[in-house]
């Protein structure tokens, strides 16, 4: 029964609630390119928040190497790779721009040495934002936007990037909210 039930909410969760992550990317009037993507969770905004305000939130779903410092002037510290530490390569930096106790926080992107020389350099106005919203009925929307890209091939590579592995990583935090709910 338990497995019915499992495969029951993952079909209402999957269809009925629209548990996939939607690319509501655009550009502004002034031509600049948003990556926007949105998933709307059946969790209550309090408990969104906790998958970003937290280290074992952030565990969940990010990486399994989370340094949380929640503050305007903060870092949250990730690394992919459960052996490392934050201290050791490939460690991912986020420095807090500012943020709403549950409803927004702003992060700064930073740039590795995995992308092109020439984005690094320009790399200043990269950010992205993400924004809770209640959508009622236990239910949130979680919309992460892209905002500070460059132009050109090399920009133009480094949005793919970010929208392939932003989604995946959206899709990860689905199933972390998935898991949470059937426990």
């Amino acid at each position: 029964m338990k497995t019915f039930l499992a495969a029951l909410l993952l079909f209402s969760f999957s269809y009925g609630l629209g548990q996939t992550v939607e690319n509501t990317s655009y550009v502004t009037q002034t031509g600049e390119r948003v990556l926007q993507l949105e998933i709307v969770a059946p969790i209550s905004r309090p408990e969104a928040w906790k998958l970003f305000s937290t280290e074992e939130g952030l565990r969940k779903w990010i990486a399994p190497v989370v340094v949380l410092d929640l503050r305007t002037g903060g870092v949250i510290l990730t690394n992919y790779d459960s052996s490392k530490t934050v201290k050791d390569s490939g460690t991912i930096h986020l420095p807090v721009i500012n943020y709403l106790e549950g409803e927004m926080i702003t992060l700064k992107v930073i740039l590795n040495n995995n992308f092109a020389e020439s984005v690094r350099r320009e790399d200043g106005n990269l950010q992205e934002i993400i924004r809770l919203k209640s959508e009622g009925n236990g239910r949130t929307r979680i919309i992460s936007t892209m905002v500070g890209w460059g132009k050109g091939p090399d920009w133009d590579k480094t949005y793919e990037f970010f929208r392939r592995g932003n989604t995946w990583t959206y899709q990860q935090m689905i199933k972390a909210i998935l898991a949470m709910n059937h426990q």
